[in-house]
Protein backbone atom coordinates (compact mmCIF):
# COMPACT_ATOMS: atom_id res chain seq x y z
CA UNK A 1 0.00 0.00 0.00
CA UNK A 2 1.34 3.40 -0.99
CA UNK A 3 2.07 5.92 1.76
CA UNK A 4 0.01 9.11 1.67
CA UNK A 5 1.79 12.36 0.85
CA UNK A 6 -1.01 14.26 2.59
CA UNK A 7 -3.59 12.90 5.04
CA UNK A 8 -6.59 14.64 6.59
CA UNK A 9 -8.48 13.34 9.60
CA UNK A 10 -11.89 14.62 10.78
CA UNK A 11 -11.43 18.10 9.27
CA UNK A 12 -13.95 20.74 10.34
CA UNK A 13 -14.26 24.24 8.87
CA UNK A 14 -16.96 26.89 9.21
CA UNK A 15 -17.32 30.52 8.19
CA UNK A 16 -19.56 32.18 10.73
CA UNK A 17 -22.50 29.84 11.35
CA UNK A 18 -22.13 28.08 7.99
CA UNK A 19 -20.25 24.74 8.10
CA UNK A 20 -18.20 24.19 4.93
CA UNK A 21 -16.42 20.96 5.87
CA UNK A 22 -17.67 18.58 8.56
CA UNK A 23 -15.64 15.55 9.65
CA UNK A 24 -13.73 15.09 6.37
CA UNK A 25 -11.07 12.36 6.31
CA UNK A 26 -9.07 11.50 3.18
CA UNK A 27 -5.58 11.01 1.79
CA UNK A 28 -3.48 11.55 -1.34
CA UNK A 29 -0.83 9.04 -2.40
CA UNK A 30 2.10 9.48 -4.79
CA UNK A 31 1.07 9.56 -8.44
CA UNK A 32 -2.67 9.87 -7.78
CA UNK A 33 -4.70 12.25 -9.95
CA UNK A 34 -7.84 13.45 -8.20
CA UNK A 35 -10.55 15.70 -9.62
CA UNK A 36 -12.62 17.80 -7.21
CA UNK A 37 -16.20 18.79 -8.08
CA UNK A 38 -19.04 20.43 -6.20
CA UNK A 39 -21.17 23.53 -6.15
CA UNK A 40 -19.58 26.98 -6.19
CA UNK A 41 -19.03 28.08 -2.61
CA UNK A 42 -19.35 24.50 -1.40
CA UNK A 43 -15.82 24.20 0.00
CA UNK A 44 -13.66 22.88 -2.87
CA UNK A 45 -11.03 25.63 -2.73
CA UNK A 46 -11.19 25.69 1.08
CA UNK A 47 -10.39 21.97 1.14
CA UNK A 48 -7.33 22.51 -1.07
CA UNK A 49 -6.07 25.41 1.05
CA UNK A 50 -6.41 23.35 4.24
CA UNK A 51 -4.63 20.35 2.70
CA UNK A 52 -1.86 22.67 1.48
CA UNK A 53 -1.45 24.23 4.92
CA UNK A 54 -2.41 27.69 3.63
CA UNK A 55 -5.54 27.77 5.79
CA UNK A 56 -6.04 26.21 9.23
CA UNK A 57 -8.97 23.90 9.97
CA UNK A 58 -11.20 24.62 12.97
CA UNK A 59 -10.77 21.01 14.09
CA UNK A 60 -9.12 17.82 12.90
CA UNK A 61 -5.60 17.12 11.71
CA UNK A 62 -3.67 17.44 8.43
CA UNK A 63 -0.43 15.45 8.14
CA UNK A 64 2.27 16.09 5.54
CA UNK A 65 4.72 13.31 4.70
CA UNK A 66 8.36 14.26 5.28
CA UNK A 67 9.01 13.59 1.56
CA UNK A 68 6.26 15.99 0.44
CA UNK A 69 7.21 18.67 -2.09
CA UNK A 70 4.00 20.63 -2.65
CA UNK A 71 3.07 23.35 -5.13
CA UNK A 72 -0.22 25.25 -5.44
CA UNK A 73 -1.49 27.18 -8.48
CA UNK A 74 -2.96 30.40 -7.12
CA UNK A 75 -3.35 33.97 -8.32
CA UNK A 76 0.09 35.46 -8.99
CA UNK A 77 1.19 38.26 -6.68
CA UNK A 78 3.61 40.36 -8.71
CA UNK A 79 6.20 41.81 -6.36
CA UNK A 80 8.58 43.10 -9.05
CA UNK A 81 6.64 44.20 -12.13
CA UNK A 82 9.89 44.73 -14.04
CA UNK A 83 11.00 41.10 -13.59
CA UNK A 84 11.24 39.20 -16.88
CA UNK A 85 9.00 36.17 -17.36
CA UNK A 86 12.07 33.99 -18.05
CA UNK A 87 13.58 35.03 -14.71
CA UNK A 88 10.28 34.40 -12.87
CA UNK A 89 10.05 30.86 -14.27
CA UNK A 90 13.69 29.74 -14.34
CA UNK A 91 15.37 31.96 -11.76
CA UNK A 92 19.00 32.61 -12.59
CA UNK A 93 19.35 29.74 -15.06
CA UNK A 94 20.88 30.67 -18.40
CA UNK A 95 18.81 29.99 -21.50
CA UNK A 96 21.06 27.13 -22.64
CA UNK A 97 20.62 25.45 -19.24
CA UNK A 98 16.82 25.23 -19.26
CA UNK A 99 16.63 24.80 -23.04
CA UNK A 100 18.55 21.53 -22.70
CA UNK A 101 15.97 20.26 -20.18
CA UNK A 102 13.30 18.24 -22.03
CA UNK A 103 10.66 18.85 -19.32
CA UNK A 104 11.17 22.62 -19.42
CA UNK A 105 11.08 22.69 -23.22
CA UNK A 106 7.86 20.66 -23.30
CA UNK A 107 6.14 22.89 -20.74
CA UNK A 108 7.14 26.18 -22.37
CA UNK A 109 6.18 24.97 -25.84
CA UNK A 110 2.89 23.47 -24.63
CA UNK A 111 1.72 26.53 -22.68
CA UNK A 112 3.16 29.37 -24.77
CA UNK A 113 3.19 27.89 -28.29
CA UNK A 114 4.29 30.32 -30.99
CA UNK A 115 4.40 33.15 -28.41
CA UNK A 116 7.25 31.47 -26.51
CA UNK A 117 10.09 33.87 -27.31
CA UNK A 118 7.88 36.97 -27.11
CA UNK A 119 6.38 36.03 -23.72
CA UNK A 120 9.65 34.98 -22.10
CA UNK A 121 11.17 38.38 -22.81
CA UNK A 122 8.28 40.45 -21.46
CA UNK A 123 8.04 41.96 -18.00
CA UNK A 124 5.51 40.56 -15.53
CA UNK A 125 3.82 43.95 -15.24
CA UNK A 126 2.98 43.84 -18.96
CA UNK A 127 1.01 40.58 -18.76
CA UNK A 128 -2.74 40.10 -18.59
CA UNK A 129 -4.31 38.08 -15.79
CA UNK A 130 -4.61 35.05 -18.08
CA UNK A 131 -0.99 35.30 -19.19
CA UNK A 132 0.16 35.54 -15.57
CA UNK A 133 -1.75 32.35 -14.74
CA UNK A 134 -0.07 30.50 -17.62
CA UNK A 135 3.33 31.75 -16.48
CA UNK A 136 2.60 30.59 -12.91
CA UNK A 137 1.45 27.20 -14.21
CA UNK A 138 4.66 26.86 -16.25
CA UNK A 139 6.82 27.57 -13.19
CA UNK A 140 4.82 25.04 -11.16
CA UNK A 141 5.12 22.26 -13.76
CA UNK A 142 8.91 22.51 -14.14
CA UNK A 143 9.56 22.66 -10.38
CA UNK A 144 10.80 19.62 -8.45
CA UNK A 145 7.47 18.69 -6.83
CA UNK A 146 5.63 15.45 -6.12
CA UNK A 147 2.18 16.96 -5.41
CA UNK A 148 0.49 19.93 -7.07
CA UNK A 149 -2.87 21.56 -6.39
CA UNK A 150 -4.51 23.17 -9.44
CA UNK A 151 -7.50 25.47 -8.99
CA UNK A 152 -9.26 25.97 -12.36
CA UNK A 153 -6.08 25.52 -14.46
CA UNK A 154 -7.92 25.49 -17.82
CA UNK A 155 -9.63 28.89 -17.51
CA UNK A 156 -7.09 30.77 -19.62
CA UNK A 157 -6.07 27.98 -21.99
CA UNK A 158 -7.48 27.31 -25.45
CA UNK A 159 -8.50 23.80 -26.55
CA UNK A 160 -4.99 22.98 -27.80
CA UNK A 161 -3.51 24.10 -24.48
CA UNK A 162 -6.02 22.08 -22.46
CA UNK A 163 -5.34 19.01 -24.60
CA UNK A 164 -1.59 19.46 -24.06
CA UNK A 165 -1.98 19.91 -20.28
CA UNK A 166 -4.09 16.75 -19.95
CA UNK A 167 -1.53 14.72 -21.91
CA UNK A 168 1.34 16.22 -19.91
CA UNK A 169 -0.20 15.39 -16.53
CA UNK A 170 -1.01 11.83 -17.62
CA UNK A 171 2.65 11.23 -18.50
CA UNK A 172 3.96 12.54 -15.13
CA UNK A 173 3.57 9.17 -13.40
CA UNK A 174 5.16 10.11 -10.07
CA UNK A 175 3.45 13.47 -9.78
CA UNK A 176 0.26 13.54 -7.68
CA UNK A 177 -2.34 16.08 -8.80
CA UNK A 178 -5.46 17.45 -7.15
CA UNK A 179 -7.46 19.63 -9.52
CA UNK A 180 -10.56 21.75 -8.97
CA UNK A 181 -12.14 22.38 -12.36
CA UNK A 182 -15.49 22.79 -14.10
CA UNK A 183 -13.96 21.31 -17.29
CA UNK A 184 -15.53 17.85 -17.45
CA UNK A 185 -13.54 16.65 -20.47
CA UNK A 186 -10.32 17.55 -18.64
CA UNK A 187 -11.55 15.76 -15.50
CA UNK A 188 -12.32 12.63 -17.50
CA UNK A 189 -8.92 12.68 -19.18
CA UNK A 190 -6.69 13.06 -16.13
CA UNK A 191 -8.55 11.76 -13.06
CA UNK A 192 -8.34 8.28 -11.59
CA UNK A 193 -10.51 9.40 -8.65
CA UNK A 194 -13.16 12.09 -8.13
CA UNK A 195 -13.98 13.85 -4.86
CA UNK A 196 -17.41 15.47 -4.69
CA UNK A 197 -17.64 18.13 -1.99
CA UNK A 198 -21.29 18.24 -0.98
CA UNK A 199 -23.07 19.33 2.21
CA UNK A 200 -19.83 19.53 4.19
CA UNK A 201 -18.64 16.02 3.33
CA UNK A 202 -16.48 14.55 0.58
CA UNK A 203 -17.84 11.59 -1.40
CA UNK A 204 -15.16 9.58 -3.24
CA UNK A 205 -15.61 7.89 -6.63
CA UNK A 206 -13.17 5.72 -8.57
CA UNK A 207 -12.45 6.70 -12.17
CA UNK A 208 -12.84 9.90 -14.17
CA UNK A 209 -15.83 12.15 -14.74
CA UNK A 210 -17.90 9.71 -16.81
CA UNK A 211 -17.43 7.01 -14.15
CA UNK A 212 -18.45 9.58 -11.53
CA UNK A 213 -21.65 10.36 -13.47
CA UNK A 214 -22.49 6.65 -13.68
CA UNK A 215 -21.77 5.99 -10.00
CA UNK A 216 -23.70 9.06 -8.88
CA UNK A 217 -26.69 8.09 -11.02
CA UNK A 218 -26.68 4.67 -9.38
CA UNK A 219 -26.38 6.19 -5.88
CA UNK A 220 -29.32 8.49 -6.54
CA UNK A 221 -31.38 5.58 -7.86
CA UNK A 222 -30.66 3.48 -4.79
CA UNK A 223 -31.43 6.41 -2.49
CA UNK A 224 -34.86 6.81 -4.14
CA UNK A 225 -33.74 10.20 -5.48
CA UNK A 226 -34.94 12.77 -2.97
CA UNK A 227 -34.34 15.49 -5.56
CA UNK A 228 -36.15 14.28 -8.67
CA UNK A 229 -34.88 17.08 -10.91
CA UNK A 230 -31.24 16.48 -9.97
CA UNK A 231 -31.68 12.77 -10.55
CA UNK A 232 -33.20 13.44 -13.97
CA UNK A 233 -30.28 15.71 -14.88
CA UNK A 234 -27.63 13.17 -13.93
CA UNK A 235 -29.47 10.41 -15.84
CA UNK A 236 -29.76 12.68 -18.86
CA UNK A 237 -26.05 13.46 -18.76
CA UNK A 238 -25.23 9.77 -18.41
CA UNK A 239 -27.41 9.03 -21.44
CA UNK A 240 -25.56 11.64 -23.48
CA UNK A 241 -22.19 10.26 -22.41
CA UNK A 242 -23.26 6.73 -23.34
CA UNK A 243 -24.62 7.73 -26.72
CA UNK A 244 -23.20 10.33 -29.04
CA UNK A 245 -23.34 11.30 -32.70
CA UNK A 246 -21.16 9.27 -35.08
CA UNK A 247 -18.98 12.37 -35.56
CA UNK A 248 -17.80 12.14 -31.95
CA UNK A 249 -14.77 9.88 -32.30
CA UNK A 250 -13.91 9.59 -28.61
CA UNK A 251 -16.36 7.94 -26.22
CA UNK A 252 -16.12 8.02 -22.43
CA UNK A 253 -15.18 4.68 -20.91
CA UNK A 254 -17.43 3.15 -18.29
CA UNK A 255 -19.34 -0.04 -17.60
CA UNK A 256 -21.58 -0.35 -20.62
CA UNK A 257 -24.11 -2.82 -19.17
CA UNK A 258 -24.65 -0.79 -16.00
CA UNK A 259 -25.03 2.41 -18.00
CA UNK A 260 -27.51 0.81 -20.40
CA UNK A 261 -29.72 -0.34 -17.52
CA UNK A 262 -29.87 3.13 -16.01
CA UNK A 263 -30.70 4.93 -19.27
CA UNK A 264 -32.76 2.32 -21.11
CA UNK A 265 -35.83 4.60 -21.08
CA UNK A 266 -34.01 7.93 -21.23
CA UNK A 267 -34.87 9.91 -24.40
CA UNK A 268 -32.26 11.82 -26.45
CA UNK A 269 -31.27 15.16 -24.85
CA UNK A 270 -33.38 17.15 -27.30
CA UNK A 271 -35.90 16.58 -30.08
CA UNK A 272 -33.92 18.29 -32.81
CA UNK A 273 -36.58 18.06 -35.54
CA UNK A 274 -39.25 19.58 -33.28
CA UNK A 275 -36.94 22.35 -32.09
CA UNK A 276 -35.93 23.08 -35.69
CA UNK A 277 -39.58 23.51 -36.67
CA UNK A 278 -40.13 25.85 -33.71
CA UNK A 279 -37.02 27.82 -34.68
CA UNK A 280 -38.04 28.26 -38.33
CA UNK A 281 -41.45 29.51 -37.18
CA UNK A 282 -39.78 32.02 -34.84
CA UNK A 283 -36.93 33.10 -37.11
CA UNK A 284 -37.77 32.37 -40.72
CA UNK A 285 -34.90 31.11 -42.86
CA UNK A 286 -32.42 33.95 -42.31
CA UNK A 287 -30.48 34.52 -39.12
CA UNK A 288 -27.00 35.80 -40.01
CA UNK A 289 -25.48 35.74 -43.49
CA UNK A 290 -21.91 36.73 -44.34
CA UNK A 291 -21.42 37.75 -47.98
CA UNK A 292 -17.77 37.95 -49.10
CA UNK A 293 -16.82 39.41 -45.71
CA UNK A 294 -13.31 40.50 -44.82
CA UNK A 295 -12.36 41.91 -41.44
CA UNK A 296 -8.91 43.30 -40.72
CA UNK A 297 -8.00 44.80 -37.36
CA UNK A 298 -5.73 47.82 -36.89
CA UNK A 299 -2.18 46.61 -37.39
CA UNK A 300 -3.14 44.42 -40.34
CA UNK A 301 -4.36 41.33 -38.43
CA UNK A 302 -6.81 39.47 -40.70
CA UNK A 303 -9.73 37.89 -38.83
CA UNK A 304 -11.75 37.02 -41.96
CA UNK A 305 -10.85 36.99 -45.66
CA UNK A 306 -13.64 36.87 -48.24
CA UNK A 307 -15.88 34.61 -46.16
CA UNK A 308 -19.42 33.73 -47.25
CA UNK A 309 -21.33 31.72 -44.67
CA UNK A 310 -24.93 31.29 -43.48
CA UNK A 311 -25.96 30.77 -39.86
CA UNK A 312 -29.37 29.08 -40.10
CA UNK A 313 -32.39 28.88 -37.78
CA UNK A 314 -32.36 26.24 -35.08
CA UNK A 315 -28.74 25.21 -35.62
CA UNK A 316 -26.35 25.15 -32.65
CA UNK A 317 -22.93 26.45 -33.66
CA UNK A 318 -19.70 26.12 -31.71
CA UNK A 319 -16.83 28.45 -32.65
CA UNK A 320 -13.33 27.45 -31.63
CA UNK A 321 -9.76 28.47 -32.32
CA UNK A 322 -6.56 29.45 -30.58
CA UNK A 323 -6.48 32.40 -28.20
CA UNK A 324 -6.28 35.68 -30.09
CA UNK A 325 -7.61 34.54 -33.49
CA UNK A 326 -10.73 36.72 -33.24
CA UNK A 327 -13.57 34.52 -31.97
CA UNK A 328 -15.06 37.32 -29.87
CA UNK A 329 -14.58 39.74 -32.77
CA UNK A 330 -16.62 37.40 -34.99
CA UNK A 331 -19.49 37.51 -32.48
CA UNK A 332 -19.30 41.32 -32.40
CA UNK A 333 -19.42 41.32 -36.21
CA UNK A 334 -22.61 39.26 -36.19
CA UNK A 335 -24.29 41.47 -33.58
CA UNK A 336 -23.33 44.67 -35.41
CA UNK A 337 -20.99 46.16 -32.80
CA UNK A 338 -18.06 45.64 -35.20
CA UNK A 339 -18.28 46.46 -38.91
CA UNK A 340 -16.60 44.44 -41.69
CA UNK A 341 -13.69 45.91 -43.60
CA UNK A 342 -15.45 44.79 -46.78
CA UNK A 343 -18.41 42.65 -47.73
CA UNK A 344 -21.85 42.51 -46.19
CA UNK A 345 -23.42 41.05 -43.04
CA UNK A 346 -27.18 40.50 -43.24
CA UNK A 347 -29.33 39.91 -40.17
CA UNK A 348 -32.80 38.36 -40.34
CA UNK A 349 -35.61 40.81 -39.66
CA UNK A 350 -37.04 38.64 -36.87
CA UNK A 351 -33.75 38.08 -35.02
CA UNK A 352 -33.87 38.94 -31.32
CA UNK A 353 -30.39 38.19 -30.00
CA UNK A 354 -29.31 37.68 -26.41
CA UNK A 355 -25.54 38.18 -26.12
CA UNK A 356 -23.49 37.09 -23.10
CA UNK A 357 -20.17 38.86 -23.55
CA UNK A 358 -17.05 38.49 -21.40
CA UNK A 359 -17.72 41.86 -19.77
CA UNK A 360 -20.13 42.48 -16.92
CA UNK A 361 -23.10 44.77 -17.48
CA UNK A 362 -23.77 47.45 -14.91
CA UNK A 363 -26.53 46.32 -12.55
CA UNK A 364 -28.32 48.34 -9.89
CA UNK A 365 -26.47 47.24 -6.71
CA UNK A 366 -29.57 47.85 -4.57
CA UNK A 367 -31.57 45.21 -6.47
CA UNK A 368 -31.86 41.71 -5.16
CA UNK A 369 -31.16 38.87 -7.60
CA UNK A 370 -34.82 38.03 -8.27
CA UNK A 371 -35.70 41.72 -8.66
CA UNK A 372 -32.92 42.15 -11.24
CA UNK A 373 -34.36 39.24 -13.24
CA UNK A 374 -37.99 40.34 -12.87
CA UNK A 375 -36.94 43.77 -14.13
CA UNK A 376 -36.64 42.05 -17.52
CA UNK A 377 -39.77 39.88 -17.27
CA UNK A 378 -41.73 37.76 -14.80
CA UNK A 379 -42.14 34.81 -17.19
CA UNK A 380 -40.39 33.52 -20.30
CA UNK A 381 -41.08 30.96 -23.02
CA UNK A 382 -37.81 29.81 -24.58
CA UNK A 383 -39.64 28.92 -27.75
CA UNK A 384 -40.71 25.36 -27.05
CA UNK A 385 -44.07 26.16 -25.46
CA UNK A 386 -42.79 25.65 -21.90
CA UNK A 387 -43.01 28.73 -19.69
CA UNK A 388 -40.65 29.45 -16.78
CA UNK A 389 -41.09 32.02 -14.03
CA UNK A 390 -38.22 34.32 -13.12
CA UNK A 391 -37.70 32.38 -9.90
CA UNK A 392 -37.66 29.03 -11.74
CA UNK A 393 -35.07 30.29 -14.22
CA UNK A 394 -32.94 31.60 -11.35
CA UNK A 395 -33.12 28.18 -9.72
CA UNK A 396 -32.06 26.45 -12.94
CA UNK A 397 -28.98 28.66 -13.18
CA UNK A 398 -27.73 28.16 -9.65
CA UNK A 399 -29.59 30.85 -7.72
CA UNK A 400 -31.46 28.91 -5.06
CA UNK A 401 -34.25 30.34 -2.94
CA UNK A 402 -31.86 32.00 -0.47
CA UNK A 403 -29.56 33.48 -3.12
CA UNK A 404 -32.52 34.99 -4.98
CA UNK A 405 -32.88 37.51 -2.15
CA UNK A 406 -29.19 38.39 -2.05
CA UNK A 407 -28.38 42.03 -2.99
CA UNK A 408 -26.54 42.35 -6.30
CA UNK A 409 -23.83 44.30 -4.46
CA UNK A 410 -22.97 41.15 -2.45
CA UNK A 411 -22.49 38.89 -5.49
CA UNK A 412 -19.08 37.70 -6.67
CA UNK A 413 -17.93 38.42 -10.23
CA UNK A 414 -18.88 34.90 -11.30
CA UNK A 415 -22.33 35.19 -9.73
CA UNK A 416 -22.90 38.52 -11.49
CA UNK A 417 -22.09 36.92 -14.82
CA UNK A 418 -24.54 34.11 -14.12
CA UNK A 419 -27.12 36.76 -13.26
CA UNK A 420 -26.32 38.48 -16.55
CA UNK A 421 -27.02 35.22 -18.43
CA UNK A 422 -30.27 34.74 -16.48
CA UNK A 423 -31.43 38.22 -17.49
CA UNK A 424 -30.51 37.55 -21.13
CA UNK A 425 -32.53 34.32 -21.24
CA UNK A 426 -35.40 36.05 -19.44
CA UNK A 427 -35.68 38.50 -22.34
CA UNK A 428 -36.95 35.68 -24.58
CA UNK A 429 -34.31 35.74 -27.35
CA UNK A 430 -34.57 33.57 -30.45
CA UNK A 431 -30.80 33.73 -30.96
CA UNK A 432 -28.49 33.14 -27.98
CA UNK A 433 -24.81 34.09 -28.28
CA UNK A 434 -22.49 32.92 -25.50
CA UNK A 435 -18.87 34.05 -25.22
CA UNK A 436 -16.97 31.75 -22.82
CA UNK A 437 -20.07 30.97 -20.74
CA UNK A 438 -18.71 28.12 -18.60
CA UNK A 439 -16.00 29.82 -16.51
CA UNK A 440 -18.37 30.90 -13.75
CA UNK A 441 -20.43 27.71 -13.42
CA UNK A 442 -19.85 24.66 -11.29
CA UNK A 443 -20.33 21.21 -12.83
CA UNK A 444 -23.87 20.75 -11.54
CA UNK A 445 -25.05 24.17 -12.75
CA UNK A 446 -23.43 23.53 -16.14
CA UNK A 447 -25.51 20.37 -16.49
CA UNK A 448 -28.60 22.43 -15.62
CA UNK A 449 -27.67 25.09 -18.21
CA UNK A 450 -27.23 22.38 -20.83
CA UNK A 451 -30.63 20.95 -19.94
CA UNK A 452 -32.14 24.43 -20.28
CA UNK A 453 -30.53 24.95 -23.69
CA UNK A 454 -31.81 21.53 -24.82
CA UNK A 455 -35.29 23.06 -24.80
CA UNK A 456 -34.28 26.32 -26.50
CA UNK A 457 -35.96 26.65 -29.90
CA UNK A 458 -33.64 29.03 -31.69
CA UNK A 459 -30.13 29.51 -33.01
CA UNK A 460 -27.23 29.11 -30.59
CA UNK A 461 -23.70 30.44 -31.14
CA UNK A 462 -21.08 29.49 -28.56
CA UNK A 463 -17.44 30.51 -28.24
CA UNK A 464 -15.80 28.31 -25.64
CA UNK A 465 -12.63 26.45 -24.74
CA UNK A 466 -14.78 23.93 -22.84
CA UNK A 467 -14.70 20.87 -25.07
CA UNK A 468 -17.37 18.96 -23.14
CA UNK A 469 -19.81 21.87 -23.27
CA UNK A 470 -19.24 22.43 -27.01
CA UNK A 471 -19.83 18.77 -27.84
CA UNK A 472 -22.82 18.60 -25.52
CA UNK A 473 -24.81 21.60 -26.79
CA UNK A 474 -23.62 22.21 -30.37
CA UNK A 475 -24.62 20.49 -33.63
CA UNK A 476 -21.96 22.08 -35.85
CA UNK A 477 -18.40 23.14 -35.00
CA UNK A 478 -16.40 25.73 -36.92
CA UNK A 479 -12.74 26.68 -36.55
CA UNK A 480 -11.42 30.21 -36.91
CA UNK A 481 -8.03 29.28 -38.35
CA UNK A 482 -6.08 32.48 -37.61
CA UNK A 483 -5.42 33.18 -41.30
CA UNK A 484 -8.77 34.69 -42.21
CA UNK A 485 -10.64 31.46 -42.94
CA UNK A 486 -13.36 29.48 -41.21
CA UNK A 487 -13.19 25.67 -41.40
CA UNK A 488 -16.13 23.36 -40.80
CA UNK A 489 -15.28 20.46 -38.48
CA UNK A 490 -17.71 17.63 -39.31
CA UNK A 491 -15.45 15.26 -37.36
CA UNK A 492 -15.68 17.40 -34.22
CA UNK A 493 -12.87 18.57 -31.98
CA UNK A 494 -10.84 15.41 -32.54
CA UNK A 495 -10.59 16.38 -36.21
CA UNK A 496 -9.23 19.77 -35.17
CA UNK A 497 -6.66 18.28 -32.80
CA UNK A 498 -5.54 15.50 -35.15
CA UNK A 499 -5.26 17.56 -38.31
CA UNK A 500 -2.97 20.48 -39.04
CA UNK A 501 -5.08 23.62 -39.31
CA UNK A 502 -3.44 24.46 -42.63
CA UNK A 503 -4.94 21.34 -44.23
CA UNK A 504 -8.50 22.04 -43.06
CA UNK A 505 -10.88 23.11 -45.82
CA UNK A 506 -11.84 26.71 -45.13
CA UNK A 507 -14.82 28.71 -46.26
CA UNK A 508 -13.19 31.67 -48.03
CA UNK A 509 -15.41 32.35 -50.99
CA UNK A 510 -16.55 35.29 -53.09
CA UNK A 511 -19.89 34.05 -54.38
CA UNK A 512 -23.03 32.48 -52.96
CA UNK A 513 -22.65 28.70 -52.41
CA UNK A 514 -24.27 26.65 -55.16
CA UNK A 515 -25.26 24.04 -52.57
CA UNK A 516 -27.78 24.84 -49.83
CA UNK A 517 -25.49 24.08 -46.89
CA UNK A 518 -28.19 24.95 -44.37
CA UNK A 519 -30.60 22.38 -45.87
CA UNK A 520 -27.88 19.72 -45.90
CA UNK A 521 -27.10 20.42 -42.24
CA UNK A 522 -30.80 20.14 -41.45
CA UNK A 523 -30.91 16.75 -43.23
CA UNK A 524 -27.77 15.70 -41.36
CA UNK A 525 -29.46 16.48 -38.04
CA UNK A 526 -32.45 14.30 -38.99
CA UNK A 527 -30.17 11.40 -39.96
CA UNK A 528 -28.26 11.72 -36.67
CA UNK A 529 -31.57 11.58 -34.80
CA UNK A 530 -32.52 8.41 -36.69
CA UNK A 531 -29.12 6.87 -35.93
CA UNK A 532 -29.64 7.60 -32.23
CA UNK A 533 -33.05 5.87 -32.34
CA UNK A 534 -31.62 2.84 -34.16
CA UNK A 535 -28.73 2.62 -31.69
CA UNK A 536 -31.23 2.60 -28.82
CA UNK A 537 -33.23 -0.11 -30.57
CA UNK A 538 -30.11 -2.29 -31.01
CA UNK A 539 -29.38 -1.98 -27.27
CA UNK A 540 -33.01 -2.82 -26.43
CA UNK A 541 -32.96 -5.97 -28.63
CA UNK A 542 -29.64 -7.10 -27.16
CA UNK A 543 -31.03 -6.73 -23.63
CA UNK A 544 -34.11 -8.78 -24.60
CA UNK A 545 -31.85 -11.46 -26.10
CA UNK A 546 -29.86 -11.60 -22.87
CA UNK A 547 -33.03 -12.35 -20.90
CA UNK A 548 -34.31 -14.94 -23.40
CA UNK A 549 -31.36 -17.33 -23.40
CA UNK A 550 -33.58 -20.41 -22.82
CA UNK A 551 -36.21 -19.55 -25.45
CA UNK A 552 -34.71 -20.66 -28.77
CA UNK A 553 -37.65 -19.51 -30.92
CA UNK A 554 -37.70 -16.04 -29.37
CA UNK A 555 -33.92 -15.80 -29.78
CA UNK A 556 -34.31 -16.59 -33.49
CA UNK A 557 -36.95 -13.87 -33.87
CA UNK A 558 -34.87 -11.36 -31.93
CA UNK A 559 -31.76 -12.22 -33.96
CA UNK A 560 -33.70 -11.57 -37.17
CA UNK A 561 -35.00 -8.26 -35.79
CA UNK A 562 -31.48 -7.31 -34.72
CA UNK A 563 -30.04 -8.01 -38.18
CA UNK A 564 -32.76 -5.94 -39.89
CA UNK A 565 -32.14 -3.05 -37.47
CA UNK A 566 -28.37 -3.22 -37.98
CA UNK A 567 -28.80 -3.19 -41.78
CA UNK A 568 -30.97 -0.08 -41.42
CA UNK A 569 -28.32 1.38 -39.12
CA UNK A 570 -25.63 0.79 -41.75
CA UNK A 571 -27.79 2.39 -44.46
CA UNK A 572 -28.26 5.53 -42.38
CA UNK A 573 -24.54 5.62 -41.55
CA UNK A 574 -23.83 5.60 -45.30
CA UNK A 575 -26.39 8.40 -45.74
CA UNK A 576 -24.71 10.32 -42.90
CA UNK A 577 -21.33 10.02 -44.62
CA UNK A 578 -22.83 11.04 -47.97
CA UNK A 579 -24.34 14.17 -46.43
CA UNK A 580 -21.01 15.06 -44.82
CA UNK A 581 -19.34 14.65 -48.20
CA UNK A 582 -21.99 16.84 -49.87
CA UNK A 583 -21.52 19.56 -47.26
CA UNK A 584 -17.75 19.51 -47.71
CA UNK A 585 -18.06 19.38 -51.52
CA UNK A 586 -20.45 22.34 -51.45
CA UNK A 587 -18.00 24.31 -49.35
CA UNK A 588 -15.10 23.41 -51.64
CA UNK A 589 -16.98 24.30 -54.83
CA UNK A 590 -17.92 27.66 -53.37
CA UNK A 591 -14.21 28.33 -52.84
CA UNK A 592 -13.32 27.68 -56.47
Amino acid sequence: MMVNLVSAEAIEKSYGKDPVLAGVSLGVAQGERIGVVGRNGGGKSTLLRILAGIEVADAGKVTHNSELRLGHLTQVDVVDKSQLVSSFIFGNQQTHAWASNSLARDVISGLFGSLESELLNRELGQLSGGELRRVALARLLISDLNLIFLDEPTNHLDINGINWLAHHLRTRKNLAVIVVTHDRWFLDEISDRVWEVVNGSVAEYDGGYSAFVLAKAERLRQAAAEDARRNNLIRKELAWLRRGAPARTTKPKFRVDAANQLISKEPPPRDQAELLNFAVNRLGKRVYELHDVSLTLPGGVAILKNVTLDFGPGIRYGILGNNGVGKTTLLKLLTGSTLPTSGRVQTGTTVKAGYLSQHLDELDPSFRVLEAVEQISHHVDLGNGKELSASQLCERLGFGADLQWTPVSDLSGGERRRLQLTRILMSGPNVVILDEPTNDFDVETLASLEDLLDGFAGTLLVVSHDRYFLERVCDQLYLLDGSGGIAHLPGGIEQYLNQDAVTLQTITQTEKPKVNIWQLQKDLTKVERKLTQLGEKVIEIQLRMASATNDYQQLQELQSELEITQVSQQEFEVKWLELLAEIETGQKSSNS
